[in-house]
């Protein structure tokens, strides 16, 4: 569902992201990671077409972002750390909105986005401009726009910030419902915890380039690390041992 092959992008001197290839199939969970200023907010926003690379492709859902964007975003969902809604528009129709952008029937959104905003306890918001929610309502908004639509794809940065526990639970059971169903699933987090419970595959990034990919298994055995957690591997794989040595002497 997302192929990506030799994707380069540069800002001047800076490679941003260095000769990024990877695949992530239907109904996979892959899990994007890396230290900040990895490159991975930049590969998101390539992947989403919002950003165009310097060199390389992205397939979205068989169609390429660069030749056929508008296809290609049409397969596509994006929950980003800053979720961005119209403010002048209630809940309810920020989700009418967002059903009828992608053909979602008429019949289906009379039906599902009340549901969907009492799912996402947004009820009694959901005549109230957007402008008055909070974050983790907006964020909740989003959630319920992408579960609306039902995407072939979905991709996720950092989509638990702002959530309140329960809703936090709640969007991990949506995407692994999702993948389940078939949807192909690329989250970019620093919360570990949340990849290794949910991710089928990871990926670790530093300084724009991948230095480890595959199962939990597979970076233990790069890693040379049998039984070690996600967060030992992570700190192992990128060098953030190192600091931790340097803090015992603090």
């Amino acid at each position: 569902m997302i192929e990506i092959s030799g994707l380069f992008k540069r800002f001047g001197d800076l490679v941003a992201v260095n000769d990024l290839s990877l695949r992530v199939e239907p109904g996979e969970i892959f899990g994007f990671l890396g230290p900040n200023g990895a490159g991975k907010t930049t590969t998101v926003r390539i992947i989403s077409g919002l950003l165009k690379p310097t060199e390389g492709r992205v397939i979205v859902a068989g169609y390429d972002m660069a030749r056929q964007p508008v296809e290609a975003k049409r397969q596509l969902g994006l929950v980003p750390d800053e979720p961005f809604v119209y403010p002048k528009l209630t809940g309810a129709e920020f989700l009418r909105f967002v059903g009828e952008l992608y053909g979602v029937a008429l019949e289906s959104q009379r039906k599902r986005i009340p549901e969907l905003l009492e799912m996402f306890e947004l009820g009694p918001w959901g005549g109230e401009l957007v402008e008055s929610y909070s974050h983790g309502m907006r964020q909740k908004l989003v959630l319920a726009g992408i579960v609306l639509r039902e995407p072939k794809v979905l991709v996720l940065d950092e989509p638990m910030v702002g959530l309140d526990p329960k809703s936090a639970r709640m969007a991990k059971e949506i995407f692994t419902t999702l993948a389940r169903r078939g949807t192909a699933v690329f989250m970019c987090t620093h919360v570990l915890e949340i990849a290794e419970k949910l991710c089928h595959r990871i990926g670790i990034m530093t300084s724009g380039s991948m230095i480890a990919m595959g199962s939990l298994e597979q970076l233990r055995r790069q890693a040379s690390s049998e039984g070690s957690g996600l967060e030992e591997l992570f700190l192992s794989l990128t060098g953030g041992q190192e600091y931790l040595s340097l803090l015992k002497h603090l």
